[in-house]
């Protein structure tokens, strides 16, 4: 027998990245961070910010504060509002619940008035208008006027999964209009210190292919290493009928 849990469970002490690290990810696109993951850590590419959401280019980075909050509840939520401080990403888990929306457009000015800077979650929304007049940038699945629970259990600090990526309180979430990428916390210097080598070789290529560059040198290179085999018409193998 499962014991019924506490309504909520709330997490204060993390710990969070150095300020500086985190400042040199101003303007880095999701497209370099993942790069310099080693090509992952973006969340499912459904995540996605809402249309004409809050300006032009509703790009993000900050700290990750999670939210756990089941389906069709954000009581979490709003418990994560009190313990956020100034440049939080409050990143809130529904079990990817869309039966109703997990917050709305008072939701998401109070969060603008604690200071955070931008919400995630794999969940609905709801007032889109009012969400877009807030400002800030929030990712989410899609939209359902259905409106939620405010009753629980939910967790705030806790590590979560959302978007089929780990995310734990402390780690960095960076945003654009392609998607959401997580930065584990501990691995925040190696990315930092990859992105001017990504930049540089981007720039690089950019520059080549507006000279007319016109297929990529990984062919040429496998050929001469040998790892090519051509063959002729002759050499297709026979399509069997069943």
């Amino acid at each position: 027998m499962i014991e019924a849990p506490p309504v909520l469970t709330l997490r204060r002490d993390f710990e969070r990245p150095d300020p500086e690290l985190l400042a040199a990810l101003e303007a880095v696109s999701t497209s370099y961070v993942a790069d310099a993951l080693g090509g992952r850590g973006a969340m499912d590419y459904r995540i996605k910010p809402l249309p004409d959401a809050g300006s032009p280019h509703p790009a993000f980075f900050g700290t990750a504060l999670t939210c756990a909050c089941g389906p069709a509840d954000n009581l979490a939520v709003i418990a994560a509002l009190s313990l956020a401080q100034p440049g939080d990403v409050i990143v809130a888990s529904t079990d990817a619940c869309v039966v109703t929306a997990l917050i709305g457009d008072r939701i998401m000015g109070m969060a603008r008035n604690a200071g955070v800077r931008a919400l995630v979650t794999d969940g609905l929304l709801r007032d889109v208008e009012g969400i877009n007049a807030v400002g800030l940038p929030v990712f989410s699945r899609g939209v359902s006027p259905n409106s939620p629970a405010c009753n629980g259990p939910g967790s705030v600090g806790l590590p979560i999964t959302l978007g089929g990526v780990a995310v734990a309180s402390g780690d960095v979430i960076v945003g654009d209009r392609e998607g959401v990428v997580v930065i584990p916390r501990t691995g925040l210097a190696s990315v930092v210190a990859l992105l001017p080598s990504i930049r540089e070789a981007e720039t690089a290529l950019e520059a080549r292919i507006a000279d007319g560059l016109a297929r990529p040198e990984l062919l040429s290179e496998l050929y001469q290493a040998g790892k090519v085999q051509e063959v002729d018409e002759a050499a297709r193998p026979l399509h069997v009928a069943d």
